[in-house]
C-alpha cells in the first residue's frame, strides 16, 4: 500500500519534478546505506568471532550501495516516459535491460569475489580445516558465470532453449572426454567431506609412500616425502585406496623398536635397560609411559619390543634411530647379548652315512 501511495504521489507531480525526486531519493538512500552499513558492519563483526563474517559483510556492502543507485535509475525511467523526454518503447526496453544487466554483473562479480575472499579466510584459518575449500570456490565461480550468462540472455530476450539443448550435448561429450578430471573433482569433494586429511598432515599411501600433505587441488594432492620429493597423486586414486593419516585424531604417535636378546638373559635387567634408554631419549614422551613387551621365543633368541610415544609423526624416523643407537650401547655396557642366527652342520663319515641309510631303509 505504501508503494502504491508513493507511486500515486509521483504521478501527481510534473514529470521533471518526479524525475528529480526519484534520482535524489535514490542518492539519499544510497548514502544512508553506505554510512549506516559501515556502522552496522562494525557492530556485527565485533560481536561475531572469526573473520568470515567481516569478509562477507564488507564484500556485499558495496553491491548494496550500487543496487540502490541502479534501482533509482531504473525507476527514473517512469517520469521520462510520462513526458519529460518521449522515449520510444524499444529505447525504453533497452535502457531497462541495460540497467538490469549492470546490476546483474555487479552482483555476479560481488558473489564471485565473496566466494574467493571467504575461501581465503577459511583456508588461512588457524585450525587448517579449510584446506580444500578452494575446490568449492572454483565450482562456485563456474556456476555463477554460467547462471549470469543465461540470465543476461534472458534479459535481452534471446531464446536460450537451443543453447540448453546444445549444452546438454556438449556436456555429454565433455563428460566422456574429461571423465578423469570429473572423477578427480568428485574424489576431492569426497575427501573433503570425509575429512581424510588436510594440508600439513602426515599420511602413508597404499603404495608405501609416506610424507606431508603440501597441497590439495581440484585434481590432485601433492605429498612431500622424507626424501624431499614431491609426489602428485590424483584425488580419484586416493579416494578409492587406503590412506593412513598419522596426524589424526592426535599428532602424537607410538613407535615400536623390536629387539632380540639371547636366551638366558635376565629379563628384569633387559626391561630396566630398555626403559632407561627410552627415558633418556629427548623425542620420547613421558606420558603415555614407555613399556616393554615380550613377543615370542625366536629361533635364536627372545624377541621383545620397546613401545614408546613421540609428539609428532615427523619424529618417528629420528626417534627410532636414536633409540636403536642407545640400545646398542646400553646392551654393550650391561653385557646383554644380541644373538645372531646360528645353524648346526654335521659332517658324517662314510660308515655313519651307510648306517643311517640302512636304518632309514629298515624303517620303510
Amino acid at each position: 500500500m505504501q508503494l502504491d501511495s508513493i507511486a500515486a504521489s509521483l504521478s501527481a507531480l510534473p514529470p521533471w519534478l518526479a524525475l528529480v525526486v526519484v534520482l535524489g531519493g535514490s542518492l539519499v538512500v544510497a548514502r544512508i546505506v553506505q554510512v549506516g552499513g559501515d556502522a552496522l558492519i562494525g557492530r556485527l563483526t565485533a560481536r561475531i568471532p572469526g573473520d568470515v563474517d567481516d569478509v562477507a559483510l564488507s564484500t556485499v556492502h558495496p553491491a548494496l550501495y550500487a543496487s540502490v543507485l541502479l534501482a533509482g535509475a531504473y525507476y527514473a525511467l517512469e517520469p521520462l516516459s510520462l513526458g519529460v523526454v518521449t522515449l520510444p518503447p524499444a529505447v525504453d526496453a533497452n535502457l531497462r535491460a541495460s540497467i538490469l544487466t549492470v546490476g546483474l554483473l555487479v552482483w555476479s562479480y560481488t558473489l564471485v569475489r565473496l566466494g574467493r575472499r571467504v575461501s581465503n579466510a577459511v583456508t588461512d584459518a588457524a585450525d587448517g580445516e579449510g584446506s580444500v575449500v578452494p575446490i568449492f570456490q572454483n565450482v562456485w565461480t563456474a556456476v555463477l558465470v554460467g547462471l549470469t550468462a543465461f540470465a543476461m540472455l534472458e534479459l535481452w530476450n534471446y531464446d536460450v532453449t537451443p543453447l540448453l539443448a546444445s549444452a546438454g550435448i556438449i556436456g555429454i561429450v565433455v563428460g566422456f572426454a574429461a571423465r578423469d578430471t570429473i572423477a578427480n573433482l568428485f574424489g576431492s569433494i569426497a575427501l573433503f567431506f570425509d575429512g581424510t586429511y588436510t594440508v600439513g598432515d602426515w599420511v602413508v599411501l597404499e603404495g608405501g609412500d609416506r610424507g606431508r600433505v603440501e597441497d590439495i587441488s581440484i585434481r590432485s594432492t601433492v605429498i612431500r616425502t622424507r626424501d624431499d620429493v614431491l609426489v602428485t597423486v590424483p584425488n580419484s586414486v586416493l579416494n578409492s585406496s587406503k590412506v593412513v593419516n598419522e596426524s589424526t585424531p592426535r599428532r602424537k604417535r607410538r613407535i615400536r623398536v623390536p629387539v632380540s636378546v639371547a636366551y638366558g638373559t635376565d629379563y628384569d635387567l633387559l626391561e630396566a635397560t630398555l626403559l632407561g634408554v627410552a627415558g633418556e631419549t629427548k623425542a620420547v614422551l613421558d606420558a603415555p609411559s614407555p613399556r616393554v613387551r615380550m613377543r615370542e621365543f625366536g629361533d635364536s633368541g627372545v624377541d621383545v619390543e620397546l613401545l614408546c610415544w613421540v609428539p609428532d609423526p615427523v619424529l618417528r624416523g629420528r626417534a627410532t634411530h636414536d633409540l636403536n643407537v642407545a640400545i646398542y650401547r646400553a646392551f654393550g655396557e650391561a653385557g646383554i647379548e644380541i644373538p645372531f642366527p646360528q645353524r648346526e652342520v654335521r659332517v658324517l663319515g662314510r660308515a655313519a652315512a651307510d648306517a643311517e641309510r640302512a636304518a632309514a631303509g629298515a624303517d620303510d
